[in-house]
């Protein structure tokens, strides 16, 4: 039975996918168990549950974060994106569409950690190379292998940012 969201827990603000949540949660809480658990951002997977697997990586201020390792508690204040808060206007985000055009997913269970991972690693800027991408994304695994389509998928997004950085 879970009691992450009571009555007499310590009160935090969070703001999910661009809403704004009031909670009282139990100070042992993880931030994994708060959106999975209370606030039904299922997308976001339990994997591993010690910070290993990504299955759970979301981003907290634009940061890739293993959301199983980090108490609720501690990101109080924080903007957290989810994999559900990635697409805008109804349109995929670009690394939703090319993990489907890349085939960059077989189960899908870590699909969602590998899309927030790679959204952090393109906003931090030090991936320019396939090596770069494949070592930046080293801590999301893939039980069913399908790194090589990963890998595809975030390379063409990054050149596609290239091509129209460059044609600015």
């Amino acid at each position: 039975m879970s009691h992450s969201v009571t009555s007499s827990g310590v009160p935090i603000t969070l703001t999910i996918n661009g809403h704004r949540h009031e909670l009282r949660v139990d100070p042992w809480v993880t931030l994994l168990d708060l959106l999975r658990e209370q606030l039904q951002f299922t997308g976001t997977k339990k994997g591993c549950d010690q910070g290993q697997c990504g299955a759970c990586t979301v981003l907290i201020g634009g940061r890739r974060i293993n959301s199983c390792l980090v108490l609720a508690v501690a990101r109080d204040g924080s903007d957290i994106i989810t994999i559900e808060g990635l697409s805008e206007g109804g349109e995929l985000h670009p690394l939703q569409t090319a993990f489907v055009e890349h085939d960059a997913f077989q189960c899908g269970y870590c699909t969602p950690g590998q899309i927030c991972s790679a959204a952090g690693l393109l906003r931090e800027g030090h991936a320019h190379t396939r090596a770069d991408i494949r070592e930046q994304m080293s801590g999301n695994l893939c039980r069913c292998g399908a790194y090589t389509n990963i890998a595809d998928a975030i390379e063409d997004v990054l050149q596609q940012r290239t091509k129209r950085e460059a044609a600015e």
